[in-house]
């Protein structure tokens, strides 16, 4: 195969890639958008809903001893396909189930399927990478980032003309399903490492662990400025509710776009470090100061902060000595996205017994275990340690 050739394949491999985690981020997003919408349908209090929400989070933590193994036994491509038409799906069943057994059933698939395509997206990703040998990895998440900034607007759009959730949820799928048709061709048929070996749980080693702790202290505050932010402005602010998560939404996507070219200049370490002293900065901001201005820029600083985080852990994990690809990323991923899916409904119950500003103090401690992580140990571009 030619230059050219090779060139040609591996941006065509990184657009598809790249498309994968935009359709990704839309289908979160478009759930994350609605969720207002449901509470109210359900006539339910934010402590039911935090009990809920929990049942994306226990989904995940079903999928954990399975996934790394799956998607190293059949492909990562294979795995992206198939799972990501399931969690859409299952996004349209959201919309359609009746009742709250029936939507805790659907989250708890929804949160297995999540992370087994969160997982096998990032193994393509970090194929990608690989055949650039320079970071990448963060441009795939500012594509999943402007996705769910796309995904809150259409949600707030047809909220706004009062078209229920299916209708919107059917939109996201046939999205998906265009994206996939466009996608198939062009993303890595073969990942490296990968073997036909049974389904085996791997027990990750410490440095593993350590990446794993900081994406899913990173990925708490994400997951909830996603669900809480609206809620925060519009009780303690007393602002317009979408303020400050377009902020927060903004910020993260722009500091993704740059975060590859920051952490070739200063290095991994240094990236983690400012971006969680950057995320504590943001949420003191936002609590000590909750007036309409500085609450807006403690979001954009937050957005800012966690931008970087959940990227570098999972290209570090990628590089992992000691097991295949998909199995060390199975490990960060699972324990991040926890995160992710766990601190709304953590807050949720905090603000039941407290308040949303005291339980919003609960983030800062997350950034600062960040700061404290990322400041032991070594991270270098071709390995951890």
């Amino acid at each position: 195969m030619s230059t050219y050739s090779k060139e040609l394949s591996r941006r065509k491999s990184r657009f598809a890639v790249s498309a994968i985690f935009f359709a990704y981020g839309l289908t979160f997003a478009s759930w994350a958008s609605r969720i207002p919408t449901i509470q109210q349908e359900l006539n339910i209090s934010d402590r039911v809903l935090g009990l809920v929400l929990f049942a994306l989070p226990a989904g995940l933590f079903l999928c954990l001893p399975f996934s790394g193994s799956i998607i190293n036994r059949f492909g990562s491509r294979k795995v992206v396909i198939v799972s990501a038409m399931i969690y859409t799906l299952l996004l349209l069943a959201i919309g359609i189930v009746q009742g709250l057994a029936g939507l805790v059933c659907v989250l708890l698939a929804f949160g297995f399927f999540s992370n087994l395509l969160n997982i096998a997206v990032n193994t393509q990703a970090a194929g990608v990478e690989a055949s650039y040998n320079k970071p990448v990895m963060a441009s795939f998440h500012g594509m999943w980032s402007l996705a769910g900034f796309a995904g809150a607007a259409i949600g707030t759009v047809m909220m706004g003309y009062g078209i229920s959730p299916p209708y919107l949820f059917l939109l996201i799928l046939v999205i998906m399903l265009l994206i996939i048709a466009l996608s198939n061709g062009n993303l890595i048929a073969k990942d490296d490492g990968q073997n036909a070996d049974g389904l085996k749980f791997v027990m990750p080693d410490r440095p593993l662990l350590k990446l794993g702790v900081i994406a899913f202290c990173s990925l708490i505050c994400e997951g909830t400025m996603f669900d809480w932010s609206g809620v925060y402005f519009l009780k303690i602010v007393k602002a317009e509710p979408g303020a400050g998560y377009t902020a927060f939404m903004i910020a993260m996507a722009s500091g993704r776009f740059i975060a590859d070219w920051l952490t070739h200049k200063i290095g991994v370490k240094r990236v983690l470090q400012l971006s969680g002293s950057l995320t504590v900065l943001g949420l003191l901001i936002s609590v000590i100061f909750p007036q309409e201005i500085p609450a807006i820029t403690g979001f954009l600083i937050v957005g800012l902060g966690v931008s970087s985080v959940v990227p570098l852990a999972y290209s570090a994990a990628s590089k992992s000595t000691t097991m295949p690809a998909s199995q060390a990323l199975s490990t960060v991923t699972t324990i991040g996205f926890f995160g992710l899916l766990v601190g709304p409904p953590i807050v949720g119950l905090l603000a039941g017994e407290t308040d949303l500003k005291t339980a919003f103090t609960f983030l800062i401690f997350m950034g600062m275990l960040v700061l404290i992580l990322s400041s032991f140990g070594k991270f270098k571009e071709d390995t951890i340690s």
